[in-house]
């Protein structure tokens, strides 16, 4: 009995340079470099608000400090209230982030795929994209009612017109020669979206997920400012109406941290979708 023997491809390590590894532990150096003046800079910024509080150049009344900031934290996290505010912000911020972002993706690719609707739907995206958002609370309020679906509908208002606009943009300055290479090789409209426009569309794509990443934050939290019983806005809008501006200082610095992860995640999603593109 011959046994069958498998023989792997051996997979070959790609040669490099001695001036390419020099130029990579250069981005490297830099990178580091970067990194660390921006904590210092942070700290800097911490530090310093810590000691002008503690020799009473600010009012901590009025501006807060650090310390307070740690203690009022840990008064939530002791008090069992820290995560579930946090939960709920964050869900709020994640599923209106998803609806608007997925959401305004197809509905530019409809307009790119009939002019006819496109032409007849532009006039309206314009002014629904100048009219100021806080003043449909009201309306969002009797029409959905009290509660997650009005903070929900006013994230996604605010960011699903810029998310329109800019994929549909995306699309529009597609390469009108490749387009028609594909067209004379003999393909649909259907096979043009999938193979060239959204693949082009790409880097287009990745911008307007940072961009929502900023404005599903500011439109969480301007829903949790006109109705809400939980959640960060409400712990900001509570704290300013008691005077506890400890509390509001804190919600903030939560506030921030959590669009900051919510940054870095798409900026890896970024970094893994060029990283699979340059193998391609």
């Amino acid at each position: 009995m011959k046994k069958n023997i498998d023989i792997k491809p051996v997979k070959e390590k790609p040669i490099r340079s001695k001036e390419y590894a020099t130029y990579l532990k250069k981005v490297k150096r830099k990178k580091v470099v970067i990194i660390t003046i921006q904590l210092a800079i942070l700290i800097a910024i911490f530090a310093i608000w810590e000691i002008f509080a503690i020799t009473n150049v600010i009012d901590t009344f009025i501006m807060s400090s650090p310390s307070k900031i740690l203690s009022q934290i840990a008064i939530l996290f002791n008090n069992g209230t820290l995560f579930y505010h946090i939960g709920v912000t964050l869900y709020e911020a994640i599923i209106g982030f998803l609806i608007a972002t997925l959401g305004g993706t197809l509905i530019a690719i409809i307009l790119w795929w009939n002019e006819t609707i496109r032409k007849i739907l532009d006039p309206y995206i314009v002014v629904l994209n100048s009219l100021p958002k806080i003043a449909l609370g009201p309306i969002l309020i009797i029409w959905i009612g009290a509660g997650t679906g009005a903070i929900v509908a006013m994230d996604v208002l605010i960011m699903i017109v810029i998310t329109i606009l800019s994929m549909l943009n995306a699309f529009n300055s597609c390469d009108e020669n490749k387009i028609l290479l594909l067209k004379s090789m003999g393909a649909n409209k259907f096979q043009i979206l999938f193979k060239l426009i959204l693949p082009n569309s790409l880097v287009e794509f990745i911008s307007v997920l940072k961009i929502n990443v900023g404005l599903t934050w500011v439109g969480t939290i301007m829903g949790e400012y006109l109705v809400s019983r939980a959640g960060l806005g409400y712990l900001i809008v509570y704290g300013g109406q008691v005077f506890k501006l400890d509390l509001v200082m804190a919600s903030t610095v939560i506030l921030c941290i959590l669009a900051a992860l919510m940054y870095f995640l798409v900026v890896l999603i970024e970094k893994i979708v060029k990283k699979k593109r340059n193998i391609h």
